[in-house]
């Protein structure tokens, strides 16, 4: 069996605050495939972005501490010098940040922050920089890039910001992209540009990327397989299609279910968004049984008393949840 380009080994990653430890990640694994888009889902606060910035070892410790195994091209990144992982982020492993706003550094051009990074990894000088910005701005579609290179980031639309951002990340040639939810701040217009542009991209560049995003719209679009991950936790992955048309774990149902469907009120239908009732539990408290439990219309005794174990359900489909249905070739 090939290594996967990024393997993710029981990652925990644990803050100290006044009102105990949180357990902001606990025991999450997967991995990546070269040129696959993986999409990690679920509510704030369920640990994805954390999860996000631990892999580039960006969670500050103290008052952070990771634990487990992040192999990128079978390094563990959580071994490496702090000089050693300079040389990988925003070479190797780039990553697109949630608010292009406050990643942008508001005093320098946008030629000159792309430019940073090519001469930082590539050790192009200031005219070549420069020239490889400008290539950077068209390919990602921004009009008239020899002058938007001499712009400064208040310039610039909340989408051309967002652009820029992505420019930034690709400028090296990454052969792993981490998109925080980079269409979260963009109106409808904007978002559905930007997917197109990073489904674009991954074609010709051929990056792998994890998306992270709370929205299932946007996974739909992009995404060859998912993650959905709670209360720190990870409770189902499948390939798309497959998540889409056959969920097996409650919250992901919930989930689903929560999403608005386009032209149902000219059909008729005035029924009312499903929610998920409830709270996610605290962090910074023991869980008994299954995280989900306080929250689900099937839960039992069983679920309130033994966690369930992350199971195959079916290929490839993969829950964590004592009534998610289970084939036979899967047993």
């Amino acid at each position: 069996m090939t290594m996967a380009l990024l393997e993710v080994e029981n990652l925990q990653v644990h803050f100290r605050t006044p009102g105990g430890v949180n357990r902001a990640v606990n025991g999450v694994s997967f991995h990546v495939e070269e040129g696959e888009t993986l999409a990690i889902v679920g509510e704030s606060g369920c640990g994805k972005s954390v999860t996000s910035m631990s892999m580039l070892r960006l969670i500050p410790e103290p008052p952070g501490k990771i634990a487990g195994a992040v192999r990128f091209a079978g390094r563990d990144l959580l071994k490496l010098s702090d000089k050693e992982m300079r040389a990988i982020r925003g070479n190797e492993i780039s990553m697109i940040f949630q608010e292009p706003m406050t990643s942008l550094n508001p005093v320098l051009t946008v030629g000159r922050q792309i430019g940073e990074t090519l001469r930082l990894h590539q050790g192009l000088d200031a005219t070549a920089a420069e020239a490889k910005a400008v290539e950077m701005l068209s390919l990602v579609g921004i009009p008239a890039p020899e002058r938007r290179v001499k712009e400064y980031p208040h310039q610039l639309s909340g989408g051309m910001r967002q652009r820029v951002m992505i420019a930034i990340a690709l400028a090296c040639n990454p052969r792993l992209l981490i998109a925080d939810e980079p269409t979260t701040a963009l109106d409808v217009t904007i978002q559905a540009q930007i997917l197109d542009l990073m489904r674009d991209l991954k074609s010709r560049v051929g990056a792998a990327i994890v998306l992270i995003t709370h929205d299932l719209g946007v996974v739909a679009e992009v995404a060859e397989r998912v993650m959905v991950m709670y209360a720190g936790r990870k409770v189902e992955e499948a390939p798309v299609r497959e998540l889409f048309a056959n969920p097996r774990h409650p919250y992901t149902r919930g989930l689903l279910g929560a999403v608005p469907k386009l032209g149902s009120s000219l059909q008729g239908e005035t029924s009312r968004l499903a929610e998920i009732p409830g709270q996610v539990p605290s962090l910074t408290k023991p869980i008994q049984g299954c995280v989900f439990a306080g929250r689900c219309a099937i839960a039992t005794d069983v679920c309130r008393t033994w966690a369930p174990a992350l199971e195959w359900k079916a290929p490839r489909h993969a829950a964590a949840c004592h009534y998610a249905p289970k084939e036979a070739a899967a047993a």
